[in-house]
């Protein structure tokens, strides 16, 4: 890779990092990454009803296979050193960089514009999992054959100097709900249903599910809300989150169900209203071989044979499945680097190896390069 493209990547890292924005509000993060593909010759679609921008590269009249190559916007938000912030903590940052990095690794070689139709594609809200549907409605992917994807994965899962050609993400569901009730005396129970009895319940019960140990699952609560300042009060009323995880599709459909159940034997037991106000999530990665493999060759190309990490099973989850579910014939994978990264995604202080940027920038381009036989 030219010293040139390192320093611009690293340069675009830096501003992207210090520039984070959350879901549905990558308003500044749009605004820079288009003027970027424009200096680089792209012809660019942004959207009138939200963030994201494409940029287009290449001869889309020649007849040549379409590339798409996605990068996630958003940030997180959450408390950074005692203040809560947007916050580039999933390496989202890094992921549009890489991107940015691929264009411009692409331009340096001799007339490859007239013989690539590559789609850059910069999605917002990944992190609350719509980015990708709300991509796929305004049909960015109508015309696209293959589909590449790249994420920074944890030590723990990839070693720094190693990458997987797929990553095997696991479904995820999230309910957010609320407990209806009354609030009671301290000294008189028996007039209410208290709201952390219930949630405890629920929490019981989830963890008497049993469903089949062979593929990974879990159901767990991650939020409960209850009460206030006055500690002599029975809350009646309460909030809380779900969260369920299944390594398959067929399986989170069986915890749904279960769930589902749990909640309404909950509401007959107490004769309570309990209120699902928000219920998303995003699918298990339904892999392709033809994709994984152009990324497998990418991968061994680069860091040799020996450093190939084979179908990453992970039960974190991605949106960039709904691409392939909502279009199936799409070929698509998403490379798993590895670059030192710790303690872990979504800490708040996650840092990784910065050399690993140009590193991903050369596999995504050599898998490029792959499906156009160059």
């Amino acid at each position: 890779m030219e010293k040139s493209i390192q320093t611009s990547m690293l340069e675009t890292f830096q501003h992207l990092h210090t520039h984070a924005e959350i879901s549905w509000e990558e308003i500044e993060t749009t605004t820079y990454i288009k003027a970027r593909l424009e200096e680089a010759g792209c012809e660019t679609i942004t959207f009138s009803e939200h963030t994201g921008v494409v940029g287009k590269f290449g001869n889309f009249d020649k007849g040549l296979p379409v590339i798409g190559i996605r990068a996630d916007m958003d940030a997180l938000w959450q408390e950074v050193n005692g203040t809560f912030q947007p916050n580039h903590s999933c390496g989202h940052d890094a992921h549009m960089s890489m991107v940015l990095g691929v264009l411009w690794s692409l331009q340096q070689i001799p007339d490859m514009q007239d013989n690539v139709a590559i789609k850059f594609i910069y999605q917002p809200a990944e992190e609350e999992g719509g980015g990708a549907l709300k991509m796929v409605e305004e049909g960015v992917v109508e015309d696209v054959d293959y589909l590449f994807g790249i994420h920074l994965r944890p030590k723990q899962e990839v070693a720094a100097g190693k990458a997987a050609p797929v990553i095997v993400h696991g479904a995820t569901k999230t309910y957010e709900a609320v407990i209806k009730g009354e609030d009671a005396h301290g000294a008189r129970p028996h007039l209410n249903d208290n709201a952390i009895e219930i949630g405890m319940q629920i929490v019981n019960m989830l963890g008497q599910m049993h469903m089949d140990p062979r593929v990974p699952h879990s159901a767990k609560m991650t939020k409960f809300q209850a009460g206030a300042k006055s500690s002599n009060i029975i809350p009646g009323n309460a909030s809380f989150s779900l969260d369920l995880r299944a390594q398959s599709n067929e399986v989170m459909e069986v915890l749904v169900k279960k769930v589902d159940a749990i909640l309404e034997s909950v509401r007959n037991l107490y004769d309570v209203d309990i209120d699902v106000t928000d219920y998303h999530g995003v699918p298990a990665a339904e892999t392709n071989e033809e994709a994984t493999n152009f990324m497998r060759t990418a991968v061994q190309d680069v860091l040799g044979a020996g450093n190939v990490v084979e179908s990453l099973l992970t039960p974190g989850g991605d949106d960039f499945h709904f691409y392939t579910v909502k279009k199936p014939e799409l070929k698509a994978t998403m490379l798993g680097l590895g670059c030192d990264l710790g303690p872990g995604l979504h800490h708040p202080n996650m840092t990784f190896d910065k050399d690993a940027l140009c590193t991903g920038v050369d596999i995504l381009t050599k898998a490029i390069l792959n499906v156009y036989q160059v």
